[in-house]
């Protein structure tokens, strides 16, 4: 894929999750997917995995929207997608406390509040954006393998981050 011109808005999708805990590879299989979609230039997709730590050194390279894909428990039905901003620093962390730095184990919520204690180390600016599309997980089981609700909900997701970062091209 060839990289956007001067001055164009850069997007990073990011797919997160561990494929081996069930629903949990939600987000991997959906970034798989993207590929298959025609995506604007300034669009790069990456499957990051369980490689939190990586993904927040990765935004800090002058992402201006970062559109976080993985499984998203807020208590809806088993396959419900939703859209969440996290663009504001204080709405990144659930409440528990700092984030435990397990490179294995980091939620979005954890590498969006790392994201801001590295840009403030080193001077980076966080992407304008951060959107996650999120989905319910019915199954975080080891096993591998989306439950069929979470695999019904993969193509609604392909075409919600399809439309988010056709939108990033003219924002």
């Amino acid at each position: 894929m060839n990289g956007p011109g001067p001055g164009t808005a850069r997007t990073l999708v990011a797919g997160v999750g561990n494929i081996f805990l069930g629903d949990d590879g939600f987000g991997v299989e959906t970034v798989r997917r993207l590929p298959r979609e025609v995506l604007p230039p300034h669009v790069e997709v990456a499957d990051v995995g369980v490689r939190g730590v990586h993904l927040a050194y990765q935004v800090l390279d002058g992402w201006d929207t970062l559109v976080l894909v993985d499984v998203t428990a807020r208590g809806g039905r088993p396959g419900t997608l939703y859209l969440i901003d996290a663009a504001t620093p204080g709405e990144r962390t659930s409440g528990g406390g700092p984030a435990p730095l397990d490179g294995h184990r980091m939620t979005p919520d954890a590498v969006l509040a790392l994201l801001d204690t590295l840009c403030a180390g080193t001077g980076a600016t966080p992407p304008r954006r951060i959107l996650v599309v999120g989905c319910e997980p019915a199954c975080l089981d080891e096993g591998i393998g989306l439950s069929p609700e979470v695999a019904a909900a993969v193509p609604e997701a392909v075409r919600m981050v399809t439309e988010l970062v056709g939108q990033e091209a003219v924002v």
